[in-house]
């Protein structure tokens, strides 16, 4: 078995949530009740709960940009990153970071997006030319 990241968080509405994830993301439904619902984020498992949602704040510096702590988010083949910043940029999607690459030429170049979920989750989502370099120094 390949080992799966299981990450539990808390939302403001469940229906609001399934249609985020499982309609702009892509992501696959798992089971859910009227107080959680779990997608498969990627090959990985994502439950969210009614409750409220994590405080974050802009604490993060990366390169030119603070970036929202806590966050979660995804590693992608490039392909993948870029059929779904596509998606997203059509859904009318209110980046955080628009789609663009970082570290550009150096070990570790990356594509990558900031966005919120409707509960406010900042998530960030990379995508790898060579997901070899995910590690890169």
């Amino acid at each position: 078995m390949t080992p799966r990241f299981h990450l539990a968080i808390n939302v403001n509405d469940i229906e609001e949530t399934r249609r985020f994830y499982g309609g702009i993301l892509g992501c696959k439904e798992g089971r859910r009740t009227e107080s959680w619902v779990d997608f498969d984020f990627f090959g990985h498992q994502l439950s969210f709960h009614i409750g409220r949602p994590f405080p974050t704040a802009a604490t993060g510096k990366v390169g030119e940009h603070m970036v929202p702590m806590p966050h979660f988010g995804i590693v992608l083949d490039l392909e993948t990153w870029n059929n779904l910043a596509a998606r997203l940029t059509s859904a009318g999607m209110d980046f955080i970071i628009p789609p663009g690459t970082r570290f550009a030429g150096q070990p570790g170049e990356q594509s990558t997006m900031f966005f919120r979920d409707p509960s406010g989750n900042p998530i960030e989502v990379k995508g790898f030319a060579d997901l070899r370099g995910v590690y890169a120094s």
